[in-house]
C-alpha cells in the first residue's frame, strides 16, 4: 500500500528527524536520514515497529489516545506539540490534567497593570482570584484586604456584602455565576476541588445549594453586571473573559463601563 502524506504523519516525521540518536542511547550509525529511526521512536513508545510506521504512512486507521501520549512522551514533545498532535489525531486537544497552580507570573501581572482604566482580574479553575489591578481594587473589590482563601468568586458573590453589591438582581448574577463555575470547572477537570468548594457552599448558602442541584450550564464568555459601588453608587459593568494561552486553568477578565455616562464616572474616580 503506498504512503499517503497526511498532517499527522507528515508532523510525526518531522519531529523524529529532529532527534539526536546518540542523546537517547542509539548508536549515530550511518543512516540515510537525520534524527532517529521509526523503530527507535516505536521502542521509546513501547509499541510496534509497523503500526508506528503504518501510522506515519498514513495508513491502519485512528490510533487510541494511549498511543498518542506514547508517542508523544517518546518524542519528548512539548505541552503545545503534544496538544497539536491531538489535534491532528483527533480532530479536537487532550483532555487536560488538573493541576493547582497559583502563581502569576510577572509578565501577565504587567498585562493586568496596563489596564488602569478597566478593572481586571485573574481566577483559576475554582474561581478563586490571583492577581487584580489597581482599577479592580477600586471598583470590584480590594482583595488585598482578604485572606487569600476569602478571595473567591463564589465566595463573594454569597456572602452578605456580596447580596448588597449585586441587590437588584442578584438572584439572577448567582443563577449565571453558578452555571458558568460549573462548565469551567469541568472543563479543566478540577473535580476533588470543586466538590469540596461545592460542599462548603451548599452548607454556608441553601441557595447556592439549590442553583447547584439545577445543573444548569452556561458560558461566560461575556456579558454585563450592576454594582452598587460605595462611592459611585450603581454602576453597571460590561466583562470579556479570556483564556490564558497555555495555562487553560486561568482565565482572566476584563470589565469596562457600559455607557459612557459610567464611563465619565468611573474615569473621574480612577484618574
Amino acid at each position: 500500500m503506498p504512503r499517503v502524506d497526511t498532517p499527522l504523519g507528515c508532523f510525526l516525521r518531522d519531529r523524529r528527524t529532529r532527534l539526536d540518536p546518540a542523546s537517547f542511547g542509539f548508536a549515530p550509525g550511518r543512516r540515510r536520514t537525520p534524527g532517529l529511526r521509526r523503530e527507535e521512536v516505536a521502542l521509546r513508545a513501547n509499541i510496534s515497529p509497523t503500526w508506528y510506521t503504518w501510522l506515519e504512512q498514513g495508513r491502519g486507521g485512528t490510533p487510541s489516545v494511549d498511543v498518542i501520549e506514547r508517542i508523544a512522551k517518546g518524542l519528548l514533545l512539548t505541552e503545545p506539540e503534544r496538544e497539536h498532535l491531538h489535534v491532528l489525531a483527533f480532530g479536537r486537544p487532550p483532555g487536560q490534567k488538573f493541576q493547582a497552580q497559583n502563581e502569576i507570573t510577572p509578565r501577565l501581572q504587567r498585562v493586568l497593570d496596563a489596564m488602569p482604566l478597566s478593572p481586571a482580574i485573574i481566577i483559576n479553575a475554582t474561581w478563586d482570584v490571583l492577581a487584580w489591578n489597581r482599577a479592580a481594587t477600586l471598583i470590584l473589590a480590594d482583595y488585598s484586604l482578604l485572606a487569600p482563601r476569602e478571595r473567591n468568586i463564589l465566595r463573594l458573590v454569597f456572602s452578605e456584602r456580596g447580596q448588597r453589591r449585586n441587590s437588584e438582581d442578584w438572584h439572577s448574577v448567582a443563577r449565571d455565576l453558578v452555571g458558568a463555575f460549573r462548565a469551567d470547572a469541568t472543563r479543566v477537570g478540577a473535580n476533588a476541588e470543586v466538590t469540596a468548594l461545592v460542599e462548603e457552599l451548599s452548607g454556608l448558602s441553601p441557595v447556592f445549594a439549590e442553583l447547584w442541584a439545577e445543573n444548569t450550564v452556561i458560558g461566560h464568555g461575556d456579558g454585563s453586571k450592576r454594582l452598587h459601588h460605595e462611592q459611585l453608587g450603581r454602576i453597571e459593568m460590561d466583562f470579556a473573559s479570556f483564556t490564558v494561552e497555555g495555562r487553560r486553568d486561568l482565565t482572566m477578565m476584563v470589565y469596562t463601563p457600559a455607557t459612557e455616562a459610567d464611563g465619565e464616572r468611573i474615569g473621574r474616580y480612577l484618574a
